[in-house]
């Protein structure tokens, strides 16, 4: 529900901007009202999950995700509809960490939970194709509006299967506390950094409001890091983030969602503008890639992790990544599905199903259960930031490079644009694949040499867990 909402929605816009009537200007709200809410609230979201219990926050993120969702596929004008777009956000930064907060708890035999973690890194990774597959096909067959009534069928399975099946874990021991300051500091951090690279998308690099809001960022940032030094409550216990492994997954993921953006965006622009193909044909033509996507996370979480650990996987998934790139740098007008995107599709799905689910592990291997929620949060931010970072980055990018070859070949004639909208997008996957460089080598030095399955995850790496909650994991 959470990935899939970041893009089936994008594929509406232009039905619902016709039926609600509203101008381009005001169209990214729609877009930037759920990615401000979900990113600034989703170490909050985490937190509130390990003070009132995962199931609980479960249930409460789901059924706060339907109703924000039929509120918004009712919606009978623009306010409404960002009102609700917003919503959906909300309660997707308490839906997302929580969810992997169950997981992480939940499955602690190394079998089963490379099993679980497999189909989640798998649904993580195949969220955004899957929304555009799902967003093409309700926007071409059904109605706008069901791109987001659709959330509303997936909660009521999804409620009914975490009554009947997530365990209520009984806390014991005093209540924690909630560190009001470093939510404060942190939530209005994470707000001011996605609309900052939402604001130099739309806007530019240079305008003020863009590096203003980034400036503000990385001092509430700062300053959120110096509280929880000394905090006595600490939202985020900074030796979640300073283990070298978790630290390695967290990267992993975010420079996987810079990238992904770019997988996603320009290869959709390509297929549309140069391949004529319709929004449904578009959805299907990412399907071979979910395929690839869902076999690798199956065979590298049942085989491949438990024999090499993440620390192998990784960067092999990131260099694989770097040759799907490379192969759509490749593509000219002259290009077809099946000779040009179809191969880089299928190594970018491998690639992105390899690196995926072991970080996904990794991010939340021997995490304290008292700060499940929010060390899976960060997860969550991690991946946020970088789809953030990667749309305004790339974005940016495209469009200069763009403008410069139409300037630079204006005697071309008529032929230049799609040339040049080209040639945009090649500077976007060569960054892409510098990115996916950069991954490997950083997850190479940052994960430990160790592999995630070798017997039942010990419960004594987590010196402050209760007897009770042993029994409970066990």
């Amino acid at each position: 529900m959470v990935v899939l909402d970041s893009t089936v929605v994008n594929i509406a816009l232009p039905v619902a901007q016709r039926d609600l009537g509203f101008s381009d200007g005001d169209r990214q709200w729609i877009v930037t009202a759920y990615s401000l809410a979900f990113g600034s609230l989703l170490l909050l979201g985490g937190r509130i999950s390990d003070l009132i219990g995962r199931k609980r926050a479960f249930i409460i993120g789901l059924i706060g995700f339907a109703l924000a969702s039929a509120l918004g596929g009712a919606a009978p004008d623009l306010g409404v509809l960002i009102a609700a777009r917003a919503l959906q956000g909300a309660f997707g930064a308490l839906l997302a960490p929580t969810a992997l907060a169950v997981l992480a708890t939940t499955f602690t035999i190394p079998r089963e939970r490379s099993r679980a973690f497999g189909v989640f890194g798998a649904l993580a990774g195949a969220g955004g194709a899957i929304g555009l597959l799902l967003g093409g096909y309700l926007t071409q067959y059904a109605d706008w509006r069901w791109n987001l009534y659709i959330n509303d069928v997936i909660a009521v399975v999804a409620v009914i299967g975490a009554i009947a099946l997530v365990p209520a874990i009984a806390r014991s021991g005093p209540r924690p506390r909630l560190d009001a300051p470093g939510t404060l500091l942190v939530s209005a951090g994470l707000f001011a950094l996605v609309y900052g690279f939402s604001n130099a998308e739309t806007d530019s690099w240079s305008a003020p409001l863009t590096w203003g809001m980034l400036t503000a960022s990385g001092l509430l940032l700062i300053a959120f890091v110096l509280w929880q030094r000394r905090a006595a409550h600490p939202l985020l216990p900074l030796q979640i983030v300073l283990d070298r492994t978790r630290a390695g997954a967290y990267v992993a993921i975010l420079l996987a969602g810079v990238s992904m953006f770019g997988i996603f965006l320009f290869v959709t622009y390509y297929l549309e503008t140069n391949l004529k193909l319709s929004p449904m044909s578009t959805g299907l033509a990412f399907l071979p890639m979910i395929g690839m996507l869902v076999l690798a996370a199956q065979l590298g979480n049942n085989l491949f992790v438990p024999r090499f650990g993440a620390k192998v996987l990784v960067p092999i998934g990131m260099t694989l990544g770097v040759v799907g790139m490379l192969l759509l740098t490749r593509l000219d007008v002259h290009s077809t599905y099946a000779g040009g995107v179809l191969p880089a599709l299928l190594i970018l799905g491998t690639a992105m199903g390899t690196i995926m689910p072991s970080s996904f592990q990794s991010a939340t291997l021997r995490l304290d259960p008292r700060f499940a929620g929010v060390g899976s949060a960060m997860t969550n931010t991690s991946q946020q930031v970088g789809g953030s970072v990667g749309t305004a980055l790339l974005n940016t990018l495209v469009a200069g490079a763009t403008t410069a070859y139409a300037t630079s070949h204006v005697a071309e004639g008529a032929s230049v644009t799609a040339a040049a909208a080209i040639h945009g997008y090649t500077v976007a996957f060569w960054v892409c694949a510098g990115v996916f460089a950069g991954g490997a080598v950083l997850t190479a030095l940052l994960f430990r040499r160790h592999r995630l399955a070798l017997g039942r995850i010990p419960t004594a790496a987590v010196p402050t867990i209760t007897a009770s909650q042993q029994v409970v994991a066990h």
